[in-house]
């Protein structure tokens, strides 16, 4: 069985949406993908994620590392929420292990460090570092080129050019890594 096929155990489908994976994606067996999920080229998935997109869509990019633990959710249209929000994560984003996006924006070029937070309709632009364990409130936007860090989130100063070369060479060891998994279990 391929991590394109559909019928998948860790990939399910959910009223008729069943999840999407672009070329190169590495899912790890134990992580569960349900519902409206598009997942983009050369991405991978590790080990107990849970990506649930059953009452809204999910939008994950190229290139982009779902590490492992890592819980994806979305908020259902209803009174409290009109319409709805979905969860939009960009390219070459690393999101480290254990991390909440629920419902947000995650632009491209983004670390979101371990057991980071990030709650419903709160917006991080590109190349930004989001600090282990920080706290992304509902609604807050975090700009581009900076460093947050806390509880809740705060910037704390500009990223240096090493910094923004970092995001593209941790998408980068991802794509290499997932790259040996797909390899290693072909052989199996």
């Amino acid at each position: 069985m391929t991590r394109h096929d559909p019928h998948h155990p860790n990939l399910r489908s959910f009223e008729g949406r069943t999840p999407q994976l672009g070329q190169g994606v590495w899912v790890d067996p134990s992580a569960v993908i349900l519902g409206d999920v598009v997942i983009g080229d050369h991405s991978s998935i590790w080990p107990q994620v849970s990506i649930r997109g059953d009452v809204h869509r999910i939008r994950i990019g190229a290139r982009t590392s779902i590490q492992d633990g890592v819980v994806l959710h979305v908020t259902h249209d209803g009174p409290y929420s009109p319409g709805g929000l979905p969860l939009l994560v960009g390219d070459e984003v690393t999101v480290g292990h254990q991390a909440i996006l629920h419902a947000c924006e995650i632009g491209s070029r983004v670390l979101v460090g371990m057991g980071a937070c990030v709650a419903d309709g709160a917006r991080v632009e590109d190349d930004v570092i989001l600090g282990a364990r920080a706290l992304v409130p509902p609604g807050k936007h975090l700009v581009s080129g900076k460093l947050y860090v806390g509880s809740p989130a705060r910037a704390v100063r500009s990223l240096t050019e090493e910094e923004l070369e970092f995001l593209r060479y941790s998408a980068a060891q991802y794509v290499t890594l997932k790259d040996r998994h797909i390899a290693a279990s072909s052989q199996a």
